[in-house]
C-alpha cells in the first residue's frame, strides 16, 4: 500500500514538473569523491603523574626549549609531538626539576612518561 502510493506521488511529481523534470532530477546525482589526508606519523609525548595529580606550574623542556604546560601533555587527553630522533626531556617546576631523561623516539611512537 505504502510503495503504491509514494509511486503514485513519484509520477505526479514527474508529470506536474514535465518541463523541469531532467534538471530536478540531475541535481540528486551524486558523484563518487576521493578524501585524502596526510597521517601524522611524529612520535607523541604524555604524561601520567604516580600520585593522580599533577603540578600546575609545570613545564615541558626539549632539548633545551620549553614546549608548554605539562597540563597540555596528560595521557588520554593530549600529547606533546616532536620529531623523531634522540630528545633530552625535562619537566620542571620552578626551579625543581621532576624529570630528566633521554629518550629515542621513532616514527609513529607513543610514549607515557611517569611524573612523580
Amino acid at each position: 500500500m505504502k510503495r503504491a502510493m509514494i509511486k503514485a506521488m513519484s509520477m505526479a511529481v514527474l508529470v506536474g514538473a514535465s518541463g523541469s523534470c531532467l534538471v530536478s532530477l540531475s541535481g540528486c546525482v551524486q558523484f563518487p569523491t576521493e578524501k585524502q589526508s596526510v597521517a601524522d606519523l611524529r612520535p607523541q609525548i604524555a604524561f601520567k603523574a604516580a600520585g593522580g595529580v599533577f603540578p600546575g606550574a609545570a613545564r615541558v623542556w626539549v632539548d633545551g626549549l620549553d614546549a608548554g604546560s605539562v597540563l597540555e601533555a596528560i595521557e588520554g587527553q593530549g600529547a606533546l609531538r616532536v620529531l623523531p630522533g634522540t630528545h633530552r626531556l625535562q619537566v620542571r617546576d620552578g626551579a625543581r626539576v621532576l624529570l630528566d631523561e633521554q629518550v629515542y623516539l621513532g616514527d609513529g611512537t607513543s610514549r607515557t612518561l611517569i611524573l612523580p
